[in-house]
């Protein structure tokens, strides 16, 4: 692995494992078949926190109803995200049909920084068996359906269509623009980027 990276893995925190099995026990407690939606990695401010993928603990307590003691400072992707899931419907709506995980759910920082998996050469090529592993298991433990999304129209979109078509994972995967790239240099059309949003999640031939 590259010089100066650290792992974050949040599930090693007891506190945040507690937050975590509130939350799917919350939304995920059937057996119904649910729609994968592929990020990059955990970020230090959102799932690195909470353990939940796109969510800050501010969205945690306000949106999904898990009250928590972690520090109430926003993330940028989970900003986007949950304004994505009010135009959806709400939390009983979205989670009702879609499952968010990421292409790694450890997380990477280097120098103070999030860091993508696929950032680092030796990173992506130490990380690619885990992740692998991971994917599986998760595909082993919820029904889903033949397409998926994934979010990130470049490098990360990149990175999983080479690994589906080494494994055949899904028929088809759908590419989104990123979260933060959305809120880092599209914020005054945030509600048009909701809307591609919702339109694509209901209408995967959109």
């Amino acid at each position: 692995m590259g010089d100066g990276i650290s792992i974050m893995n949040p599930y090693l925190e007891p506190a945040t494992w507690n937050l975590t099995t509130q939350f799917y026990g919350k939304f995920y407690s059937d057996h119904r078949p649910r729609t994968f939606i592929f990020g990059i990695n955990p970020g230090r401010h959102g799932a690195g926190v909470t353990g939940v993928p796109f969510t800050d603990p501010i969205r945690l307590a306000e949106k999904c109803g898990i009250p928590n003691e972690m520090k109430r400072q926003a993330e940028l992707s989970s900003q986007f995200v949950y304004a994505l899931i009010d135009g959806y419907g709400g939390v009983d709506a979205f989670y009702g049909n879609f499952f968010f995980t990421a292409m790694s759910p450890l997380g990477f920082v280097r120098d103070g920084k999030n860091l993508n998996y696929y950032d680092d050469k030796e990173l992506l090529r130490a990380s690619e068996p885990y992740m692998l592993d991971c994917i599986r298991w998760q595909l082993d433990s919820m029904p889903t359906f033949s397409t998926c999304y994934c979010l990130g129209e470049g490098e990360n979109f990149k990175q999983f269509s080479r690994l589906n078509d080494q494994h055949r994972f899904f028929e088809k995967i759908i590419p989104l623009p990123h979260p933060r790239w959305v809120m880092q240099y599209r914020r005054k059309k945030l509600s048009e980027y909701v809307d591609v949003y919702v339109d694509k999640l209901k209408d995967p031939h959109h």
